[in-house]
């Protein structure tokens, strides 16, 4: 048959790229058209993304990717993180660049919410981790504030819908990004209504919520001249990066409410879970500060958010600004040659959110919490690799009693999947075996969707399959399980 070709525009906190995938029916064929750079800008007092800078350069990846494919692409959709959003005004232009989830003026807005709405309240409204940088929190620090944006705001887009809308001028909200934001009841499937008036947020602004599949349309006429993508739709994956690379886990196992599979999601963040056919709101979920975030076919995303690669990335980027230039592989070996289970300290400690200096601040909670300081670059390394390895262990032991039994085996997917050393610190810490890849799980998953999709619905077991036949995935088996058992059963 003739292959189909889409574009996923896949955006992170730290980069994005315009990924192609030609798919014969069979097979996916990946091909890399362009990658820049992101991070949030300081900028009029607060922390913002720069929507026009990454727009220009999804434009240069779709002006590449046009004359890369010329007339045979048929699709392009944009997944993104989750729980930051911008606003359209009365006019329908923007207002304002979007703030970072990292800013500071969360700070302190869940006790206050508390006072509003309880939490037992809250997570019975929405099925959500309690997180201040969720967009609930956001919005209620703009009304603390008087927002003149939240005030003139006529509706609130996601950042995938944002470059959604950009794209074809629909404004839209996708269900797997709504589901990150704390404003949203995952058993409706629409926003939660009730909660978000007794917080006295405008309802206009939450717009209808559509379904992973769903085409909005072709792209404005002005994008498809720039970019030379004529007759291309703008067809919506899961717009949440972590939905989309759940749904490339190669997994032959239909959901169900008692899973035998994991999965990591392992990139800035490691994101934990397994995957439900039906929301699990219950008081032991909102105790131990598990979400259900939307997933692909209707599916639920039982997780909980652990901090991943963002502090090696952090410490890396510490030592850039000292002078000292480690690649990836160099403060791997370094951190395998360091001593093993000496240090251990909490990834999600707020101490580590944004320090201005991630190793000084690994140290320092590793001294106030009893453990032995890590010195050197190594040691630092594997303080932070084994306890990100660490706390998904903990993650995973508490999942298996919310889906009531011991999970078989984990998938790990993502950038993470590069660093076997990790991988395999994650099979000795669980005492699972782990299998590891894809590693471009997200731009598989969001193309899949786009190319499998029909009439807004997708089977996502048949999406499974074309990953398994697609590309290599890695086995580890635990190694050192006894030993990590041991180290973890110390207080």
């Amino acid at each position: 048959m003739a292959r189909s070709v889409a574009l996923a525009v896949d955006l992170g906190a730290s980069g994005g790229r315009v990924v192609s995938g030609a798919f014969d029916g069979r097979l996916l064929e990946l091909e890399e058209i362009h990658r820049f750079e992101n991070a949030p800008v300081a900028y009029g007092g607060q922390l913002v993304w720069d929507t026009v800078r990454l727009w220009q350069e999804v434009l240069v990846g779709l002006r590449l990717a046009g004359a890369r494919h010329g007339g045979g692409v048929a699709s392009v959709g944009v997944d993104t993180w989750g729980v930051d959003f911008s606003f359209l005004g009365a006019d329908g232009g923007l207002l304002a660049n979007p703030v970072c989830y990292r800013d500071a003026r969360t700070r302190g807005l869940l006790a206050e919410a508390e006072r509003t709405v309880s939490r037992p309240d809250m997570f019975a409204a929405t099925g959500l981790q309690f997180m201040e940088i969720n967009s609930l929190f956001q919005l209620l620090a703009m009304k603390k504030a008087g927002s003149s944006v939240l005030a003139a705001a006529e509706r609130m887009l996601m950042i995938p819908d944002l470059f959604h809308w950009l794209l074809c001028g629909v404004a839209s909200n996708e269900r797997t990004n709504a589901s990150t934001t704390q404003c949203f009841d995952p058993r409706t499937g629409d926003w939660s209504f009730p909660m978000l008036e007794a917080f006295g947020l405008p309802r206009r602004i939450f717009g209808p919520v559509v379904e992973p599949g769903t085409d909005l349309g072709p792209l404005r006429p002005e994008v498809a001249a720039e970019t030379g993508l004529s007759g291309v739709r703008v067809v919506v994956p899961g717009t949440h990066d972590t939905a989309s690379a759940v749904a490339a886990v190669p997994a032959a196992e239909p959901p169900s409410a008692r899973p035998d599979w994991s999965y990591v999601s392992l990139g800035t963040w490691a994101l934990v879970g397994a995957e439900l056919d039906r929301p699990l709101v219950t008081e032991a979920c909102r105790s131990r500060n598990f979400t259900n975030e939307g997933g692909i076919g209707g599916t639920t995303r039982l997780l909980k958010n652990v901090c991943g690669l963002w502090l090696v990335q952090q410490c890396r980027a510490a030592w850039q600004r000292s002078g000292k230039e480690w690649s990836w592989d160099q403060l791997t070996q370094l951190a395998a040659e360091a001593p093993a289970l000496r240090s251990l300290v909490d990834p999600n400690d707020p101490s580590l959110v944004a320090p201005a200096d991630m190793p000084e601040a690994i140290r320092s909670l590793a001294r106030a919490a009893g453990e032995p300081v890590p010195e050197s670059t190594g040691a630092v390394v594997r303080t932070a690799l084994e306890s990100v390895a660490a706390a998904i262990a903990r993650t995973l032991d508490e999942l298996d009693g919310l889906v009531g039994r011991r999970i078989g085996r984990v998938h790990v997917v993502g950038g993470g999947v590069k660093n076997r050393l990790l991988c395999q610190w994650i099979a000795d810490a669980t005492d699972r075996p782990v299998l590891a890849g894809p590693v471009e799980a997200t731009a598989i998953g969001n193309l899949l969707v786009q190319l499998m999709a029909r009439g807004g619905t997708v089977d996502l077991r048949a999406v499974r399959a074309v990953v398994r036949d697609t590309f290599e995935i890695v086995r580890f088996e635990p190694r050192d399980a006894a030993r990590w058992k041991a180290r973890l059963a110390r207080p």
